[in-house]
């Protein structure tokens, strides 16, 4: 089973490596004693991420992501980054294919499907919903410039 790799850190920073995208079929998430979801690879904790949490998972050709699933509280951003197949929210299906992008608010159940030939690989993430305010920006809280960008 492949482990992430810590890369670097430092006081306001951590870095990882996950690997060769190619390679994250070879990852297990173990939900419990009976329950092994091979391709799958939550990322968040890794970083020390405190705001959100991000996991890939690669599928097969003809494998879901094992289970309709919502959340409580957070809302999720799904990145098909290769390979094609379906996705289900609330019982409506459609399909999804590289470069589809599909944000999911906690309540809606939802499920992935690889319905192409090769594989397919995801990128989720997911946050606090209505988290971001009126005064917020699209690039964040602001960007302060506090000194010119050397090498």
């Amino acid at each position: 089973m492949k482990t992430i790799e810590l890369t670097k850190s430092g006081k306001n920073f951590t870095a990882v490596n996950v690997g060769k995208l190619s390679d994250v079929k070879d990852y297990e998430l173990h939900m419990g004693p009976d329950v092994i979801i091979p391709g799958k690879v939550f990322v968040g904790q890794a970083l020390g991420a405190t705001g959100s949490e991000l996991s890939f998972q690669s599928l097969v050709p003809g494998q879901d992501s094992g289970f309709l699933h919502t959340h409580k509280n957070h809302e999720e951003l799904y990145f098909i980054l290769k390979g094609e197949g379906e996705y289900q929210v609330d019982g409506e299906a459609f399909p999804v294919a590289e470069g589809s992008i599909i944000r999911v608010a906690p309540e809606g159940k939802r499920a992935l499907k690889n319905t192409g030939n090769a594989e397919m690989l995801m990128l989720c993430i997911q946050y606090k919903a209505d988290s971001f305010g009126e005064n917020d920006s699209p690039a964040g809280d602001g960007i302060i410039l506090n000194e010119p960008l050397k090498w």
